[in-house]
């Protein structure tokens, strides 16, 4: 059975900000990254792949980061990993020292999201399963296993957490087909850019519409405005029927998204994302009183399996948006999950960045597989850019993600593209 023998973190940044791709209000000119680690095995044909996003500055910092926590995963067995990943990822999160710097927060639980990230795509790896295969196929005992339930047994315990995954046992073969059938629907934020001119919103718009997507997304928060004029001209563009988001990315203070929202009229909004702080819990709560019907999405800063049992208590959202990157990787996103269908509050993860969508894909179709199923207001969000450094990139066919059929959790990058991207010393940065 192959072994972890070693790992190596590469600081890979993508040169996005030139043409201002990911712009929004608060990340104004990001250069889309990613700090990479890979978990190498006895076997050269077996590798695990994992990273955590990033905008650019800071990447090598989070690699710094990630190689305090990768040891955790040498010498052990990669059999002996698929049954116990419970415990190791736990093991990553609750080092008694490393912790400290959070704690379960911020650069070290990013850092251990990416080892367990990469260990999970060691695991599916060598059971030949694609991830959200693999977690679907697991016993509901398996599946809370994986869960760290501490400091969340007041919202949700291991015995909810076992009747919701029991409840949707008999389902889980139609919901497999289903999903193997129709894919999972995806929404676009591919016009919505801020540093796009109003031609290229409009132009990106329409294409958007004629490609099938339902749903829309534009960034706002730089300019009231502006964002005016560009929701006018967005939905002059797109059609009374085709539903429209707008996504702040936390640039405003809780009374000032209150007045910002009410102040942009009326182009019936289907959300608004990230209305200030995404550590601001009663922020939130407040912001969604006073704006519905409209209403508030968000998570994809969410820190930790804390922050989200807090948001859902105090009915701060209502539509989940996990990252798969952001908290300690696929476990303690599980834990999002479960706790999201306990509350009947539906997942629609957040995919804006390098190789997001490659890797909350799975998280999604498990959801839609083995927890809550397929219900009408699920949505993916779905970036068209840099999809072509990956091994296995996502399937979009009529706006909706197909599932992969490979092996493995989606955050393999080809070789060439990581040396390439490779900061500061990969030929498309010494030749900028």
């Amino acid at each position: 059975m192959p072994k972890v023998t070693g790992f190596k973190t590469i600081d890979v940044r993508f040169p996005t900000s030139r043409g201002l791709d990911g712009s929004d209000a608060m990340n104004k000119e990001p250069d889309y990254s990613a700090a990479l680690v890979i978990l190498e095995t006895d076997d050269p044909q077996i590798q695990g792949h994992g990273f955590v996003f990033t905008c650019g500055r800071g990447n090598d910092l989070q690699c710094d980061a990630i190689s305090l926590l990768a040891p955790y995963a040498v010498g052990r067995d990669v059999a002996d990993l698929a049954t116990s990943m419970g415990d190791f990822a736990r093991s990553l999160v609750r080092d008694s020292q490393i912790r400290w710097l959070g704690p379960e927060k911020g650069v070290t639980q990013m850092a251990a999201g990416a080892v367990i990230n990469a260990a999970w795509d060691l695991v599916t790896k060598h059971a030949k399963k694609p991830l959200w295969k693999f977690l679907s196929d697991l016993t509901p005992e398996e599946i809370v296993d994986l869960v760290d339930f501490r400091y969340i047994t007041d919202a949700l315990t291991p015995e909810e957490a076992l009747e919701i995954l029991r409840k949707a046992v008999p389902q889980r073969a139609a919901n497999e087909a289903k999903l193997i059938a129709e894919g999972l629907p995806a929404y676009t934020t591919t016009p919505g850019w801020l540093g796009y001119s109003d031609e290229k919103m409009v132009r990106l718009a329409k294409e958007a519409v004629a490609d099938g997507y339902t749903l829309i997304k534009l960034k706002c928060g730089g300019s009231l405005e502006d964002d005016k004029r560009r929701l006018r001209l967005a939905r002059e563009a797109v059609g009374p029927n085709i539903k429209i988001s707008i996504d702040a990315n936390q640039v405003w203070d809780v009374n000032q998204a209150i007045e910002w929202i009410k102040g942009i009229g009326d182009v019936n909004l289907h959300w608004v994302e990230e209305p200030t702080n995404p550590d601001d819990v009663l922020g939130h709560a407040a912001i969604a009183k006073a704006i519905a019907p409209v209403r508030v999405a968000t998570g994809e800063h969410g820190m930790n399996r804390i922050i989200f049992k807090q948001m859902l208590q105090a009915k701060s959202f209502s539509f989940m948006q996990i990252d798969a990157t952001r908290v300690a990787g696929v476990n303690e996103n599980l834990a999002n999950i479960l706790m999201a269908a306990k509350f009947g509050v539906p997942v629609c993860p957040h995919a804006g960045g390098v190789g997001l969508c490659e890797l909350v894909q799975h998280l999604a179709m498990f959801d839609a597989v083995a927890v809550s199923g397929h219900h009408s207001e699920r949505v993916v969000e779905f970036v068209d850019h840099l999809h072509e450094h990956f091994v296995v990139p996502t399937n979009i066919q009529n706006a909706h993600y197909m599932p992969p059929s490979e092996p493995g959790a989606g955050g393999e990058m080809y070789a060439q593209s990581i040396a390439d991207f490779t900061f500061p010393t990969g030929k498309e940065w010494v030749n900028a």
